[in-house]
Order: C-alpha cells, then structure tokens, then sequence
C-alpha cells in the first residue's frame, strides 16, 4: 500500500461506540446499521416476537437467552465508501467496565435514548465517560414509534442532565401511532417512512419540502401546523450548530426515529458519517501519536477467551493506532519486550472472524493470545519503547467466595478464573498463606457474578459454588514497609492478596474505611489497582 492509498483508507475509517441504558435499543440500531451496510440482510430484534433471530452482535449463549448484552462486540462493515467499526457495548450498568474500556477504543461515541424515558442514570454514567475522553457523543432518540416523552422535554433534558449543548438534526413529525417521519434541519426536507416487514428489511425514503401544500394531506394538517411552530422555535431558541463544539465533546447533534422499524436510521447513519471525524491521534509515552505515522502500532483493549468453544481460543482485540497491519508481520510486546508475530489476525462480525490480510490506523482486529498480553498492553513494529495510555480498572463493589465440590476439577476451576480475570471480567483475591481452593471474587455489578457462573459451566464444565460477601469498598495496599503479619485486622475487614501477592483490605462500610486508613496514616492506601 503506497502512501496516498494509506493516507486514503485511514481517512475514510469511522470507529465509534454505541451505548445506553438497556433496553433503549442500542443492539437494535447496530442491526440496522449491517442491514444498510449490506453485512446482514435480515436484522433480528433482541425481543422482537414476530422475529425468531438473535441480533448478530449478541453472540453469547447468555446474551440469545436473557435479550441484554454482557460484553462488548466489535462488528466491520462497509457503507457509501467508508470503512466502519462498529463496538457495541454492553448496557447494563454491571458491565460498565466493560463499556468503559470499549470506550477507551472509540474516536466517538453513538448515545441511545429511550423516548418513553429520556436520560437514565446508567446513561448519564456512560455519559460522563465519553465526556472524560473529550470525543464526540451523537444521539439517536429512539422508539418514536411509541408514545414518549415530548421532543422539546427530551431535548431539555439532554442538555439539563447531562451539561452539554445539543441541535436537533432533524424533527419528529408525531408519534406514536400518528409518527409520520422527520423534518431533516439541514436538508430542510421532511422524510416520510413507511415500515416494511416490522423492520427487517429496508424502508423507502420519500423527500418532500416543508412549504409543499400537499404534506398536508400526507401528515395531517395539524402535524403540518406543529411542525412549522416546532421549527420556528428550534431556529429561534435552539443553540446554533458549530462543528468545533462538536469534535470537542461539547456539542451534541440530536436525531429522532424508530431503530426498530428503520425511521430515521439510515439519514443518521449518512449524517453520522460526515460529521464524525475519522481517526483520532493517541496519547502514548512519546506524546501523541497520529493515525498517519507509518510504522504500525496498536493497544490492547479487551481480551476474550472461548469465542469458539470448540477451540478453546483467547483473542485480543487490537486498536490500530498508526501505520499498517500485514498479516504475518513481526511486533514488539512492549510490557514484556517479546517478538511477536502476528499469523492469523482476524475481523469480526460478533464470533464470525475472517482473516485479514491487511488493516490501516482506525480498524481493530483480533489477534491469537497465548496469554502474553494484558489489557492496556501495546505493539508495535519499530519504536520498542513506545507505550499508550494504560486503561484504568474500576473498583469492584461485590465481592463471593467461589470454589468447586469436585476436587478432579480443580485444575478446571483455576483455569476458568484465572481466563475470565484476564478478560477484566472479574478481579480475583485469596486470603494470605491459604491455596487456591477458595478465591474471593470482586465484580463491579452483581450480574457479572451469574455470567461467571454461566461460563465456567458451559465453557469449563465446573459447577460453581458461590457465596456472597458483604463487603462493598476494597483498597489497595503499597506492599512496601506493609507487614501482614503485624497489621491488626478488625473484625468486620478482611485482608486479602491478588495472584501477584499485592495486599489489599475489603470494608463492609464508608464509615468502616474512613476509620482504618485515618488509623493506619504510615500506609499507603490507593483506591485503584497498583
């Protein structure tokens, strides 16, 4: 590939995150994203009851049965000659992590709102994670299929809640079972749809001026009337669109539509694509590093084992951060310094991968782990020095004694822990001087602890025994000057140690660790891993 063509494909590259609160429709709008790019033909709806598919993106047996997301999915596709890497997320607030991770991947991020419910607290979390990266954040606005809240409330309480300023890209024309369509803003066009076959395949466009008098007889003249006074306000008291404020994270462009039914998906998608920007440069040791620099490097964002059970194979996902990947090529592991070469890199659609010959700045590909990396661990093809930006761990909340009866699976059971904290799945103690028999297993939300359960039965066939602690606050201990032996441990504490012998204290109470760290002043105490 020669420069130009380099340069080329890294600026038609479009890499951003899809998140919500569950159930506003985030895994259906990623559906209808691959059903316009052509990656899919048939989109099928998470719930959907006239549909009797899986959405592509929810690849995990849990995820078929229970219709949420519990871990995030990168999809590839090509739409009006733009590459796209799509990473859904999941919406639960247990696997925030998770999210905030993928996040850590994205040039911007796409934020789902449920118009029945407008901006619920696990979006304002999510939120405030995009707003820490400085990238931008667009809206969809979905179900106005459905009787929800009115657009100009939605609106208020984007820009209330969540502190940032919004223009709404286009309009909806009623809703629920009078929505009729959108007034595109930009366009100044009002879009008519019609859904076909509950939104499996794609619907018509009609565009029609606002002036036109027979829009009228096409959504009522009362809607005509309410749309122009809509707009009249919006063009008066609405803020003004400024792409800057957009790219900074400060602005946010609003669409409304149906993901489910196909109104306004494939406009924001065309939209989406123009305004966003393509690959961003990435902080690292050595500054910032731009997508166009031609040696290849990348991070590693996530890991995940068992994709295909029946090999028992562990994936880590790579952003390439600058340069070109070929198959084959040889990478410094800059953590451990190791050679390494990159035989079968794959591209995924959910669990379906296909090889990649070559992948620019902007893509994220796949790579064999034979348990070298770690989250947050970079490659990279000259500079063997180069590091970017570690990915912080958040501090589990919930904490469970786990072990196994079956004494001939305790090889198993190890394994299986030792995998799925690999992934950043769950952080795994023990208590000092004792083996393995029992561990103590810290998760950010109590679901992650029943996906625990679910994988190491399915993919490890060990029957799990859990028992809930009360613990919720853990802190980390500097190991050095800290003796195990000679610290008093109250009561309602326990001391416990990661795999790598770092000594941490789990509090049942604010109050409970307030007290032992204002009582313990010569140790170091840090709320984060060390």
């Amino acid at each position: 590939m020669n420069n130009k063509d380099f340069k080329n494909a890294v600026s038609k590259r479009r890499t951003f995150a899809i998140i919500s609160h569950p159930d506003a429709g985030k895994t259906t709008l990623t559906e209808k994203f691959l059903l316009y790019g052509g990656a899919i033909r048939e989109a099928g709806s998470v719930k959907s009851q006239r549909s009797q598919k899986h959405a592509v993106s929810d690849w995990m047996e849990i995820e078929k049965q229970r219709g949420i997301s519990v871990t995030s999915s990168v999809l590839q596709f090509n739409y009006d000659d733009y590459c796209i890497n799509i990473l859904d997320t999941p919406g639960h607030e247990d696997f925030s992590e998770d999210t905030y991770r993928t996040l850590m991947a994205a040039d911007a991020a796409v934020m789902v709102i449920d118009c029945a419910k407008g901006v619920e607290a696990q979006t304002k979390k999510l939120f405030q994670v995009c707003k820490m990266r400085g990238i931008p954040i667009f809206t969809f606005i979905n179900k106005m299929d459905r009787m929800g809240k009115d657009p100009f409330d939605l609106v208020d309480d984007i820009e209330t809640v969540l502190n940032i300023k919004s223009y709404a890209i286009n309009w909806p024309i009623g809703e629920g079972r009078d929505f009729k369509g959108v007034y595109d803003r930009v366009k100044q066009a009002v879009i008519k749809f019609d859904g076909g076959n509950h939104g499996a395949n794609k619907t018509e466009i009609l565009n029609i001026d606002l002036t036109d008098d027979s829009l009228s007889d096409l959504i009522t003249s009362h809607l005509h009337d309410k749309l122009l006074e809509d707009i009249e306000l919006l063009d008066i008291a609405g803020d003004n669109f400024d792409k800057e404020e957009l790219l900074k994270g400060e602005l946010t462009p609003i669409f409304f539509g149906s993901a489910l039914t196909n109104f306004g998906v494939e406009p924001f998608l065309k939209a989406f694509l123009e305004l966003t920007p393509p690959p961003l440069a990435r902080n690292s040791n050595k500054g910032l590093i731009e997508p166009t620099r031609e040696d290849f490097s990348g991070f590693v964002f996530k890991i995940q084992a068992n994709m295909n059970p029946q090999h028992r194979d562990r994936i880590a996902f790579v952003r390439i951060c600058s340069g070109v990947f070929n198959k084959g090529m040889q990478v410094t592991h800059t953590q451990s310094a190791k050679k390494v070469r990159l035989n079968q890199p794959t591209q995924f659609m959910a669990q379906d991968r296909a090889i990649v010959e070559t992948a620019v700045a902007g893509d994220i590909i796949g790579i064999h782990d034979a348990g070298i990396y770690n989250i947050g661990d970079t490659i990279t093809e000259k500079d063997n020095e180069l590091a970017y930006q570690g990915i912080p761990s958040f501090p589990p909340e919930h904490f469970a004694k786990v072990y196994t009866k079956n004494a001939l699976k305790r090889k198993h059971f190890v394994k299986g822990i030792k995998q799925l904290a690999e992934e950043g799945a769950i952080q795994v103690f023990k208590k000092p001087n004792i083996g393995t028999e029992e561990l103590i297993i810290g998760v950010v939300g109590v679901l992650q602890l029943e996906v625990l359960e679910y994988r190491l039965e399915n993919e490890y066939g060990i029957k799990l025994m859990v028992e809930k602690l009360p613990y919720r606050y853990i802190r980390w201990i500097e190991p050095e000057n800290f003796r195990a032996d000679a610290f008093s441990v109250p009561m309602d504490c326990l001391l416990v140690e990661t795999a790598t012998e770092m000594p941490a204290i789990l509090f049942k109470s604010e109050w409970n660790l307030k007290h032992i760290t204002e009582r313990n002043a010569d140790i170091a105490f840090s709320e984060v891993s060390l």
